[in-house]
């Protein structure tokens, strides 16, 4: 295939599909990584706002679209996720939310130290140790997620009838 001006981009390889195994060590990663969520009292609402946060920083359509429906299922108002890109400019998110997307914004963009401080500062005040390393967990699993998305490019499915 050609890389010329004009010509399609090569076809992506679902990495998911290509090393199945690997795939899989990841979905199994992600349930462990749930479950040490809930068992931190990290509700699958926050979860899920940590998932779409990190998705929105790396652009993922594909896992905004399936986090989206899935905080919509966790009971997850529109309102709150339709400005969820600006909770540092709404008191609409308690203090746990907001140190736990502060943690998944640092956790997502490594190189900012000052952002890892200041998350890490304000999860000292809202959050326990276990929670803090949960948010954490959760947004490395989501990034990884994203990035077997983003370069596998998969599609968003059409709308269909839910």
């Amino acid at each position: 295939m050609s890389n010329r001006p004009g010509s399609s981009p090569p076809r992506r390889i679902f990495i998911d599909k290509q090393s199945p195994k690997a795939f899989h060590a990841l979905v199994q990663a992600a349930e462990t990584v749930r479950a040490t969520a809930a068992e931190a009292g990290l509700d699958r609402t926050t979860v899920e706002l940590i998932n779409l946060r990190v998705s929105q920083l790396n652009g993922c359509a594909y896992c905004l679209d399936v986090h989206t429906r899935a905080a919509l299922r966790a009971g997850e108002s529109t309102r709150r996720l339709g400005i969820l890109s600006a909770w540092r400019d709404t008191d609409l998110f308690t203090p746990q939310e907001r140190a736990a997307l502060a943690l998944a914004e640092a956790t997502t963009d490594p190189l900012n130290t000052a952002a890892q401080t200041s998350a890490y500062e304000a999860a000292r005040q809202a959050l326990s140790e276990d929670q803090i390393s949960a948010a954490i967990w959760v947004a490395v699993t989501i990034n990884a997620f994203n990035r077997v998305s983003v370069m596998s490019r998969h599609p968003v499915p059409p709308v269909q009838d839910e």
